[in-house]
Order: structure tokens, then C-alpha cells, then sequence
């Protein structure tokens, strides 16, 4: 069966890797609804552009995905969701003594609270259509962690549990849910980190790249967006079928070592 036709609702997708995911979902003929916080005339441009340049549908919906009815509303006023992409996220760095407590708060509602009401939402639509696929977008750090992203590691580890009784709850139903799990990504927002990180350490942009923020990652090369949104591809194909309730990796060796 093709996707052809089929809606995705992708969170967090006006840029990195949710937007990586909706150019690949859309070049396989899938009707994209892009989304952020924010409500510009470049959100709305860019769904056209994504539109134009694969001949599908395409809109962007504006929602803050730290307020759950925000989020149940993204799933509602797409009308359909027969591929729920959870994307959002955002990060902060800091010892858990002296983590600020808006910003776990922050992490956990826009990390994982808002994947329970997409998921929550959708769930019924995927029932009424009589197919579906969630695909959360997790991280190493979900199978993983590292120091001082406590907040980011709980939500990322929080995903990996909520995809599995996803999975056991929809298991006898023509709906599965699969988590990706990410290691390092070439994103514009990683692009603009390289400069001051080369001056930070006194590197070349070889070395940053191979000696500091792939430090952890043994292919001591970037994932691309465009890698992640084949993989959502493939977790929407006949041939998962049978996937469900698991993790794919995509982090060059990361969670191998």
C-alpha cells in the first residue's frame, strides 16, 4: 500500500529535522502539516514551497506544544492524521543541583507531554481510517545519557516507554509505534554552533566536528535530516508492518559502544 495520500502531522517541522522528515514524506505524494510556535509569513511560505516543489498538499498550523490543549487542537484542526511525526523539543545544558526549574518544566512539557496529547488525539482518527503510524522522535539519550542534560535524558527515556505501550495497546490493530533515536545531526541550528565552537577550542572545523561534538558518535559523521525522514519513510511502508514498539537508531555507532 502507498502513503500516497496519507496526512502527517509533524511537530516542530519549520525547520532541522522535522522539516528533513515532511520534504521526504511529501516527495512520497503524503499531504504535510508543518508546525511551530510561532504564526509567520515565512511558516506558511515555507509549506508552500514544500507544496510546489513536490505537487502534494501542504499547510502549516500554528501551536505551542508546552499546552496540551494547544496540542490535541494541532491534531483537530488537521482534519486527519494517519502519520503522527512527534518532533518538538528543545534542550538545556546545565548540573541537575543547579537546573532551573522552568526549564526541566519546559523540557518535559514540549518533549514528552506533548507527544501523550498528539498521540492521545490521533490515535482515534488513525482508528476511523483504519491505519496509522506514530513515529516518535526520541534520541541516544534515550537509550543513553550524559551529564548535565538530565532533563532532556528523562523526557528522551520517557518517549522510548510511551512509543512501547503505544505499540502493546494498538498491537492487534493496523497502527504501529516505532521511536527514532538520533545521534548528532547536521542541522542549521548544529551549523551555526561550529563557528564559536571552533574558536571556543582553538580547532579547525574538521577537527571541532571529529574531536568535540562527535566525540561520542564512532562514524564521526553527522546523520542528515534527509536520513531520518528515509527512515520515517520506511517505518511508513508495508514493509514495517511489523515493526513496532522498538527503537531504530540513527547515530553512527553512538548506543553501540
Amino acid at each position: 500500500m502507498s502513503v500516497k495520500g496519507k496526512t502527517a502531522v509533524i511537530t516542530g517541522s519549520n525547520s532541522g529535522i522535522g522539516l528533513g522528515i515532511a520534504w521526504e514524506l511529501a516527495r512520497a505524494g503524503v499531504e504535510v502539516i508543518l508546525n511551530s510556535f510561532t504564526d509567520s509569513e515565512e511558516d506558511h511560505a515555507l509549506a508552500k514551497k514544500v507544496a510546489d516543489e513536490t505537487g502534494t498538499k501542504a499547510r502549516y498550523i500554528q501551536a505551542d506544544m508546552s499546552d496540551g490543549d494547544q496540542c490535541r487542537a494541532l491534531i483537530e484542526k488537521a482534519g486527519a492524521c494517519d502519520i503522527l511525526i512527534n518532533n518538538a523539543g528543545i534542550q538545556h545544558v546545565a548540573p541537575i543541583d543547579e537546573f532551573p526549574a522552568e526549564k526541566w518544566n519546559a523540557i518535559i512539557a514540549i518533549n514528552l507531554n506533548s507527544a501523550y496529547h498528539t498521540t492521545a488525539a490521533a490515535l482515534p482518527l488513525m482508528r476511523k481510517a483504519g491505519w496509522g503510524r506514530v513515529i516518535n522522535i526520541s534520541s541516544a539519550h534515550g537509550l543513553t545519557a550524559s551529564p548535565f542534560k538530565s532533563a532532556y535524558v528523562a523526557a528522551k527515556h520517557g518517549i522510548v516507554g510511551m512509543t512501547k505501550v503505544v505499540a502493546l495497546e494498538t498491537a492487534k490493530e493496523p497502527i504501529t509505534a516505532n521511536a527514532i533515536c538520533p545521534g548528532y545531526v547536521l542541522t542549521p541550528l548544529v551549523e551555526s554552533q561550529i563557528p564559536d565552537t571552533m574558536e571556543k577550542y582553538g580547532m579547525e572545523r574538521d577537527e571541532v566536528i571529529e574531536k568535540v561534538m562527535l566525540e561520542r558518535q564512532p562514524s564521526k559523521e553527522f546523520a542528515t535530516t534527509e536520513q531520518l525522514g528515509g527512515t520515517a519513510l520506511f517505518l511508513c511502508s508495508d514493509a514495517a508492518a511489523q515493526i513496532t514498539g522498538t527503537t531504530i537508531s540513527v547515530d553512527g555507532g553512538w548506543t553501540a559502544l
